[in-house]
């Protein structure tokens, strides 16, 4: 056996027996083909139609008229792709569109976009996360923010969930500038984050807040809690504004500073012009009566569910994988598809079916997995 032979077949081997341990472990999964304009379709794996309380399209308008119309006249004015990244040739007007309407929604100075959301917290923590710099990271935050922290060069700590007293505590012991960063809005157990104690600690401390604010769909508007603060505003063009891509908003110098220094906007290819056009009819949306009444109906939806929870993002707890992919399997023959989360997006013995709402679903929908949950949690108590 030559020695390209044998160096493949240790990867193959490494390979496999790393799929395997995934597979024993109970947690090999594949993406399934869904086949929806909307929250209802047809997966093609086995011919079924189902309901999907599944999705992030929180109000709906990934399919609404006038977000695709926009991104049909983009496709006819500009093709199907950038080309580039956007400090070469890949910027086009819309992209500067968005990012002042970005601004204005967002109250700051400036805007920049990104491919991604994951993209935009990879950014902004690997630019502002130098040596000397201490980051302090919510326990629950998301994969896009931890992974961010570890690519930047500064030292990590991690404060426990939602623990105000507890960041104060490791921010007494730095030395330097520091950093806070937190999801406004978790996205495993839709819970808030403390938002005017940690803001309190960041002026105590003279820190620079990163808000996540990518679930934050029927939240308050936070602005009036972040006065006198150094601040950038992290969101998602996928979720509320059912496009693609992501965005940070803050004052001009720190965006300005992101498109000369942050690696995941300046080497790669730009987003799509059809995408940035999605995004921008979207938020022409959200930010009108519509768009009021879109928030209203989502609302309404959370409460028959949920009464006093305000994200649409609710977690049925579990426990054990098993139970929440028995779960999960059960809702699935009654055509509602509610994906059960397991390690490692959430912590050993807390599995869950994870639900989350949308606009675009109707009340029978709701009214149908509302029934569907209490006979599941009837089950459950029986036995």
């Amino acid at each position: 056996m030559t020695g390209a032979d044998s160096t493949y077949s240790a990867w193959e081997q490494a390979v496999g027996d790393r799929c395997k341990a995934v597979e024993v472990a109970g947690r090999w999964r594949r993406p399934l083909t869904f086949d929806a304009h909307g929250p209802v379709g047809l997966l093609t794996d086995d011919g079924r139609s189902v309901v999907a309380f599944a999705s992030n399209d929180y109000l709906g308008l990934s399919s609404h008229p006038a977000v695709i119309g926009a991104a049909h006249d983009a496709l006819d004015r500009w093709g199907t792709g950038a080309g580039a990244s956007r400090l070469v040739t890949g910027s086009r007007p819309v992209h500067h569109e968005l990012e002042a309407a970005l601004s204005e929604w967002k109250g700051t100075e400036r805007a920049v976009v990104f491919p991604t959301g994951f993209a935009a917290n990879l950014g902004v923590m690997a630019t502002f996360g130098e040596p000397e710099v201490l980051i302090c990271s919510d326990q629950h935050n998301h994969a896009s923010i931890v992974d961010g922290a570890r690519l930047a060069r500064a030292r990590v700590a991690v404060y426990r969930h939602a623990d105000a007293g507890h960041l104060d505590e490791l921010l007494a012991n730095a030395v330097g500038r520091s950093i806070v960063v937190t999801d406004l809005v978790f996205s495993m157990d839709g819970d808030d984050a403390p938002l005017a104690s940690l803001a309190d600690v960041c002026r105590r401390h003279g820190s620079l807040l990163i808000l996540d604010e990518a679930h934050a769909v029927l939240s308050p508007d936070p602005t009036p809690q972040l006065s006198g603060l150094d601040v950038l505003r992290v969101g998602t063009l996928s979720k509320t504004l059912g496009s693609m891509g992501g965005f940070v908003a803050g004052p001009r110098a720190f965006i300005e500073l992101l498109e000369n220094v942050a690696r995941s906007y300046i080497f790669t290819t730009a987003p799509s012009p059809a995408d940035m056009a999605a995004a921008l009819a979207a938020l022409q949306i959200v930010t009108s009566s519509e768009g009021a009444d879109l928030r209203r109906r989502l609302s309404g939806y959370v409460q028959r569910l949920a009464p006093g929870h305000d994200a649409p993002i609710i977690p049925v707890i579990i426990g054990s994988e098993s139970d929440a992919l028995g779960a999960s399997e059960a809702l699935f023959e009654q055509g509602l598809w509610v994906p059960a989360i397991r390690p490692p997006s959430v912590p050993a013995g807390t599995s869950r079916l994870r639900v989350t709402l949308s606009a675009g679903h109707t009340e029978e929908q709701v009214d149908r997995l509302g029934k569907a949950l209490a006979q599941l949690a009837s089950l459950s108590a029986e036995t």
